[in-house]
């Protein structure tokens, strides 16, 4: 997984720069979906990180719906309707409860580790919705407009609003997760994954370099939660079932892990191969996305992120061929 490879600068600051100016230009339906990918993004980074380290987790929508209700609980039970309070607590709830969590799960590996998270997830899904005085059950929460910097963003550009805050806050976070990756603790987790024996051996600690890179993706989870919950403005228990945990190892597939802004591409090309799909074939449309992942797995196994290694190769051939 070369996850911990150098950013593209350039690549990085273009794209953030496309997301950042075509918005205002396209139809509100597609604003909604990219919005959704950018946050479901950040749950799907912390799968990443943790796949550097060869650990797969099929329960981290656990951490994501306990974003967004960190934001349910608090709008419900504090009346605290600034987004930026309730993305603070959100990522104090998410990290408390990673690095909770972390202790025990940090003992274990391969199947493990990722059928106890799912066991976890499944855990706060029952108590979401069984408390429903507190939870409201099946008929979930409502999330108002939240304030931002106590200013209520215009019901006309409501959704471009949520829109740019989010990708602003998912591109900071991204950069955060660039710098783990290439930072000492980062290696350690990748070499955690190649022989966690031999780390044992050179005095660092496999424990450690686990339970911090699983506190991190926790966290990550939590605000791409809040910031879901924002955009569609209502939250339900299905939030930490096993298929939305499903959903972002799917996207992890899809995207690939050759770089922290692999989820990004995979979570919007899944929002949009979904959508579509939905439209077109709406009995069949799981049917679709197995599909798409069966053909990613077959012709790129590395993911679609691996096209931009092969676009890369191939202009490097014909370009030495014209000289």
């Amino acid at each position: 997984m070369a996850i911990g490879r150098r950013l593209d600068p350039a690549l990085a600051l273009a794209g953030l720069g496309l997301f950042l100016v075509v918005p205002p230009f396209l139809p509100q339906w597609i604003t909604f979906l990219l919005t959704l990918a950018w946050a479901k993004a950040l749950a799907v980074l912390g799968i990443v990180l943790l796949l550097r380290g060869g650990l797969l987790t099929f329960g981290h929508a656990l951490y994501y719906a306990v974003g967004a209700y960190t934001a349910g609980f608090a709008v419900k039970f504090l009346g605290v309707h600034e987004g930026l309070v309730a993305l603070g607590l959100a990522v104090v709830t998410g990290a408390a409860a990673s690095a909770l969590l972390g202790l025990l799960l940090a003992r274990y590996r391969g199947v493990h580790f990722g059928l106890l998270n799912l066991a976890f997830s499944m855990v706060l899904y029952a108590i979401l919705l069984k408390f429903y005085e507190i939870t409201g059950g099946t008929d979930g929460l409502r999330l108002p407009t939240p304030l931002l910097a106590g200013v209520k963003p215009d019901a006309q550009h409501l959704r471009l609003t949520i829109y740019y805050v989010t990708v602003v806050l998912a591109a900071l976070l991204l950069y955060v997760a660039y710098r783990f990756t290439t930072s000492p603790l980062g290696y350690t987790l990748r070499a955690v994954r190649d022989n966690e024996v031999r780390v044992e051996y050179m005095g660092a600690s496999v424990r450690q370099a686990i339970y911090c890179s699983y506190i991190v993706a926790g966290v990550m989870a939590s605000v791409g939660g809040v910031l879901a919950g924002f955009s569609v403005g209502h939250i339900v228990p299905e939030l930490s079932f096993w298929t939305q945990s499903g959903e972002f190892v799917f996207v992890a597939l899809l995207g690939g892990t050759g770089s922290v802004l692999a989820p990004v591409a995979g979570s919007i090309v899944f929002e949009f191969v979904r959508n579509y799909a939905f439209k077109y074939s709406p009995y069949t449309w799981q049917m679709t996305l197995g599909i798409v992942l069966l053909g990613i797995i077959f012709f790129l196994p590395g993911g679609l992120w691996s096209l931009k290694g092969i676009a890369a190769r191939r202009w490097t051939i014909v370009t030495r061929r014209s000289q």
